[in-house]
């Protein structure tokens, strides 16, 4: 897990800058390089959803991920963790959005899904060392905005991207390049969502429709 571990200091160097920065920057630069995040977002969850090998599977998966995340409220969980947390360090402001939106984009896209797949099945780590340096990038922008929220984001890349690595090595002969890019191309569309809520065109429930991913991952295997 080193490309892990290596993403989640890059997060923390880089949003504590962001942190630094953040009450010296004037509201309106923060407020373009926040639309800049966004449209990034939308364009390279454009891109990703483009890789789909099958349109039916990522509606479908989608949908039932949708569902499921609702009747689960994963929304709900991820925003009491946030609050129970920003009582805990006694932040005020955006801790909350700045947390679940930090986890998604950090967490949700091909470099994530195919870099910690790739060290897990080879050990080979260059993709999530590439995604690191991007990451840290982007929580300077978000840090600078939302707050230490962002930090705490470094929790659910330990979780999800570092279990992805481990599990990549426990199911090796499922994860076939079919299934990668169903996997992509659903995180794609959550992607999109991201930068239409960063850009306050729509607010999305986006954490409702993470089981999309294991939808993608499930549907994938039995249909072609």
């Amino acid at each position: 897990m080193k490309g892990t571990i290596v993403n989640i200091i890059t997060v923390l160097v880089g949003g504590g800058f962001g942190l630094f920065i953040g009450n010296k920057l004037p509201d309106r630069i923060k407020k373009i390089a926040m639309e800049g995040v966004g449209l990034s977002s939308l364009a390279l969850g454009f891109m990703l959803a483009l890789k789909t090998d099958n349109i039916i599977i990522m509606v479908f998966s989608v949908i039932l991920g949708a569902v499921v995340g609702e009747i689960l409220k994963i929304e709900d969980f991820l925003e009491g963790v946030g609050e129970k947390i920003k009582r805990k360090i006694g932040s005020e402001g955006s801790f909350t959005e700045g947390f679940i939106t930090a986890s998604l984009i950090f967490c949700v896209g091909s470099m994530t899904i195919v870099g910690a797949i790739n060290e897990g099945l080879t050990g080979d780590a260059t993709l999530l060392y590439t995604k690191s340096i991007l990451d840290g990038i982007t929580s300077i922008a978000l840090s600078s905005t939302l707050g230490i929220g962002v930090l705490f984001s470094t929790i659910f890349i330990l979780i999800y991207q570092g279990g992805l690595t481990i599990g990549a090595s426990l199911v090796k002969t499922l994860l076939t390049p079919h299934t990668v890019n169903m996997i992509t191309g659903v995180g794609g569309v959550l992607i999109i969502g991201i930068g239409l809520n960063i850009l306050r065109l729509k607010k999305l429930k986006l954490s409702n429709f993470l089981p999309a991913l294991v939808f993608a991952f499930i549907l994938s295997i039995f249909f072609k």
